[in-house]
């Protein structure tokens, strides 16, 4: 069985990649820490570091065990807090992944308050993750609830999911754009037209989404800059650099330096999914899953 300070131990090295340094920062002496780490590596059969007079590295397996490592710490302080929270007499706590999308759409914003109404004394932690890394805090139970732009496979064995929002695609263009002022926009006048693509720079797939989904609809934009977010690129488009997809939610209000146009013939949107483990543990989780489920399209 693994020994939690072992584990402990383990990342404090990996991260320090240096035993010393490592043996300052878990205040203990370097011989005891040494013996710690060459246990944990003869229980595993592992050989978790490369070691030379120089320095210690990870070795490629131990690269591995340390993502693993760091997941089931996180989990292990997790349920170290819910169980002290669970013996004052409360009801522990939710830990709720989203994606940005779920805060500016509205959804996440809207059910935390709901919450805070319901039970003003809940603690509540928030984790801004990619879907992949949420589903596996579900899977885990580091997560008690996703928000995530996809869902998972319909026959994964672990998790179930509902969709809560699909959020349209609208032309954001500067006001001072010779296309501003027309209703309606064919693929055509779009076509080599400069554009700022709004992606996530962690996914290496998005830029080839948008242009594929681009060239589906009839044109091929021509790329000068990219955008993390909507907001990024709204602030650019005001500054006249170029012509944007932007999700409806985005465009409350009146944006200054910014047109909007709808393109019904292009049909893009972004959604957002709620994702849960099936097995319910404690109340809350499910309380707190069903407000989101409620409020869905009313944010």
């Amino acid at each position: 069985m693994l020994d939690l300070r072992q584990l402990r131990y383990f990342v404090a090295v990996a991260e320090a990649e240096h035993v010393g340094r490592a043996a300052e920062r878990l205040h203990i002496s370097q011989s005891p820490l040494s013996r710690q780490i060459a246990q944990l590596e003869k229980n595993l059969g592992l050989t978790l570091f490369a070691r030379s007079q120089q320095r210690i590295r990870l070795t490629s397996d131990g690269r591995v065990f340390l993502t693993e490592a760091h997941a089931l710490l996180r989990h292990a302080d997790r349920l170290e807090n819910l169980g002290r929270r669970l013996g004052r007499g409360e009801e522990g706590g939710l830990c709720i992944g989203y994606v940005t999308d779920a805060m500016h759409t509205g959804i996440l914003p809207t059910a935390l308050r709901t919450l805070r109404d319901q039970r003003p004394g809940i603690h509540v932690a928030l984790y801004d993750e990619e879907s992949a890394e949420q589903f596996e805090g579900l899977r885990r139970r580091s997560l008690d609830i996703a928000l995530v732009r996809t869902p998972p496979p319909e026959d994964d064995p672990d998790l179930n999911a509902a969709p809560l929002l699909k959020d349209p695609l609208l032309l954001a263009l500067p006001a001072e754009h010779s296309l501003a002022g027309q209703e309606e926009l064919t693929p055509d006048a779009l076509d080599g037209q400069p554009w700022i693509a709004v992606g996530d720079s962690q996914d290496p797939a998005w830029r080839d989404a948008f242009v594929a989904s681009c060239v589906a609809s009839g044109f091929t934009p021509d790329i000068r800059l990219d955008a993390a977010d909507p907001l990024t690129a709204l602030g650019q488009l005001a500054s006249g650099l170029g012509l944007a997809l932007i999700q409806k939610s985005m465009m409350r209000g009146t944006t200054d330096g910014v047109a909007v146009r709808e393109l019904p013939w292009h049909g893009g949107s972004v959604q957002l999914w709620a994702a849960w483990h099936r097995v319910d543990l404690r109340p809350v989780v499910a309380a707190f899953r069903e407000t989101v489920l409620v409020g869905r399209g009313a944010a």
